[in-house]
């Protein structure tokens, strides 16, 4: 059996042993997410069922019937306008369903129970796949350093072109870097570009706009690229020519704060203690009203995936988490610093797979 197939069977190997402690016999996977990292098909709709067994169907439309063929062949697949009700239909006698509560309405569970046969019942399941998906395989590792690589190439390379400059909006500062990002080979970015210019910075999400970078100005640049499947997640903040000395402090305490929480990012820490490792710093220098969000989070096929560094982070790393390190200050009217770091976690020092330095460079 081919290598990718071999992965993907052993996820689905893993979720049956999960679902056995559960006594489901079978589990509808219909999130998007969960139907590629159990099969590896990335359609736009599809369907997967899983049975206690280990033996899966796999379902799609039309659209997709040469795309499945390719991307799934170790499952055979159904090709139907109706992909969930085929693959309920198929169920005999009493089963329980595992249904995946956290991505389907209240009305499409309704949708799906009509669809079922007599003596199947649908039960709501939360977070199992998620569980799975915290320790990433070796693949996984290997394609999220890939994107990682392509991402900090794009801003080097933009760096080097001077397109970081005074005179320029963020929005074309933006642009150029998504557009870099695609040269290099990314699909697309794997969230809007954030470029915060001088009081924009101010705004942890404020996005792109019209504002010219100014002398004097720190600029966040929040960024990622996307690329078959997986997402990279990095900032560094920039200085257009030389900065004053409060915001050279901030920056600096910022780099302190995120160094520390890198250090601290090793197995068997607790994810609260992560938070803890950066804010601590933060607080004990004054500025912690201005760090108003947490600290980290895993980051994969999404985005924004498990674990997650903060005050109410919950259970501790493992080797083979991903983890960001990105804590920031923001003080209102004035400026703003953000500086992410993504990580693996490994049983020594942490991988870092994000490359560009961390030193204030003043461009």
């Amino acid at each position: 059996m081919a290598l990718a197939d071999t992965r993907f069977s052993n996820r689905r190997r893993k979720l049956a042993t999960a679902m056995a402690e559960e006594r489901l016999d079978d589990f509808l996977v219909t999130h998007l997410i969960h139907v590629r990292y159990l099969s590896g098909f990335s359609g736009s709709n599809g369907a997967v069922l899983l049975s206690k067994d280990q033996s899966a169907a796999i379902s799609t439309d039309g659209r997709y019937a040469t795309q499945i063929a390719e991307e799934v062949p170790d499952i055979d697949a159904v090709i139907t306008s109706a992909i969930t009700k085929e693959l309920l239909q198929k169920l005999e006698g009493p089963r329980r369903v595992g249904v995946e509560s956290d991505f389907v309405s209240i009305e499409q569970f309704k949708q799906l129970e009509k669809q079922c046969p007599d003596e199947v019942t649908l039960v709501p399941i939360s977070g199992m796949i998620e569980k799975i998906r915290l320790v990433k395989d070796n693949v996984e590792i290997e394609r999220l350093t890939g994107v990682a690589e392509l991402a900090s190439q794009a801003l080097e390379d933009m760096i080097a072109a001077g397109e970081i400059a005074a005179g320029r909006t963020e929005r074309q500062v933006a642009a150029d870097l998504e557009y870099r990002m695609r040269l290099l080979g990314a699909e697309r970015p794997s969230f809007d570009t954030i470029v915060a210019s001088g009081p924009n910075g101010a705004k942890p999400h404020h996005g792109a706009d019209d504002r010219e970078l100014q002398k004097g100005d720190l600029v966040t640049i929040d960024y990622g690229a996307h690329l078959r499947g997986f997402n990279s997640d990095m900032t560094r903040t920039v200085a257009i020519g030389p900065v004053d000395d409060f915001a050279r402090e901030i920056y600096d305490l910022v780099l302190k704060a995120q160094e520390a929480g890198v250090r601290a990012a090793t197995p068997g820490t607790s994810l609260s203690d992560v938070d803890e490792a950066c804010r601590e710093i933060i607080r004990e220098a004054g500025y912690d009203e201005y760090f108003v969000h947490s600290t980290g989070h895993g980051i994969g096929l999404d985005v924004h995936e498990a674990p997650a560094a903060a005050k109410t982070g919950q259970g501790s790393l493992e080797a083979g988490m991903t983890l960001t390190i990105e804590p920031g200050i923001y003080i209102p009217g004035k400026l703003g610093v953000r500086i992410e770091d993504t990580l693996v976690i490994t049983d020594g020092k942490p991988k870092n797979l994000s490359t560009p330095t961390k030193q204030l460079r003043e461009l």
